[in-house]
């Protein structure tokens, strides 16, 4: 894919993400299995302005973490907002010249935009240390009951074209590049913050309710 500015076309709908993802990467970082970081190197794929990685250090400070995303000028304010944390924002040709670099591996909602999910495996099985772990968490995907709204909407805006895969298809990609395929529901602790203005994606509260049942987190662990 190539480079773009931003992933968003609506610069609001660009920056209120980190707003509307913090209770699930919270909710992923309490979930996954490895409690301590402090000598892991990480990587996020699909990072956009960077929260998550901020996110994730603040909760399991790590060694060294790497952010790649294809929005350039998204990366720029990652970059500024990232404080004396040890952080790298870039595109993700770097990753071209790595390999078993990576403890662990997270996404959050990348997954389901991704055009080729057998060269994301692959990439993954790459860079990953042996035994390496990859984290990547959506509620986007076909059997998803509000997916059809949800797709529809976010054509509407996205600088990138969205696939139309069902949750088998990211579990058979991994599987076929060598991993164990475990998963459970990504359930954010405590209130939520139900967004006015979400209502193209939740047209109901209830259906804010019913999406806990389908956002997952897989853990794809590498098999070496």
């Amino acid at each position: 894919m190539e480079q773009i500015d931003t992933w968003a076309k609506i610069q609001n709908e660009e920056d209120l993400m980190n707003d509307h993802h913090a209770p699930f990467w919270r909710a992923m970082i309490s979930q996954m299995t490895e409690a301590d970081l402090h000598n892991a190197s990480v990587l996020d794929f699909g990072c956009n302005q960077g929260g998550f990685l901020r996110t994730l250090f603040r909760m399991k400070p790590f060694k060294k973490g790497l952010g790649v995303d294809l929005a350039v000028k998204s990366l720029e304010t990652a970059e500024n907002l990232k404080g004396n944390m040890p952080l790298h924002y870039t595109t993700p040709d770097i990753l071209n010249s790595m390999e078993h670099e990576f403890d662990t591996a997270f996404s959050h909602d990348v997954i389901y935009l991704l055009p080729d999910l057998n060269e994301h495996a692959n990439i993954l099985k790459r860079v990953l240390k042996p035994n390496g772990v990859y984290y990547a968490a959506t509620g986007c995907y076909a059997e998803m009951p509000l997916w059809p709204i949800w797709k529809k909407e976010v054509e509407s805006y996205s600088n990138v074209p969205l696939p139309d895969y069902s949750i088998n298809d990211f579990a058979r990609a991994f599987w076929k590049a060598g991993f164990d395929v475990a998963l459970q529901k990504c359930i954010p602790q405590g209130f939520v913050t139900c967004w006015p203005d979400r209502e193209a994606y939740f047209p109901e509260v209830t259906d804010f309710l019913k999406y806990y049942d389908y956002k997952i987190i897989f853990r794809f662990s590498k098999k070496d």
